[in-house]
């Protein structure tokens, strides 16, 4: 049985896969794909410190939100939905953004 590190490299690979067939989808059908640009669970120098790492995250939610507010609506994808990605949902819907999901069955509202 893999490790639990395996497993999780593995879903990583899977959803970047996602987010990449999403992006070309998107694009293809003239949408301007406007995404995260770090994730902080794959390791990198820049979020190998503990305290460093904390005060990147809340720049890049506040840059986060800040594409939320520029985007026509937001699509959410993969089949699994974490505590960030449900306050970035919540958020665009405040604004009145609509939210579609690659995988309808996650949407914390439904």
């Amino acid at each position: 049985m893999p490790d639990g590190s395996k497993r999780g490299e593995a879903c990583r690979e899977l959803d970047g896969q996602r987010e990449n067939e999403a992006d070309l989808r998107e694009t293809e059908a003239g949408r301007i794909v406007v995404k995260p640009g770090c994730d902080l669970k794959s390791p990198h120098a820049l979020w190998s410190d503990p305290v460093e790492a904390q005060a990147l995250k809340v720049r890049l939610d506040d840059l986060h939100r800040a594409k939320i507010r520029l985007a026509d609506e937001v699509l959410v994808v993969g089949d699994y939905i974490g505590d960030s990605t449900r306050a970035e949902i919540a958020y665009a819907r405040s604004l009145g953004k609509p939210v579609r999901f690659s995988h309808p069955e996650v949407d914390p509202d439904a």
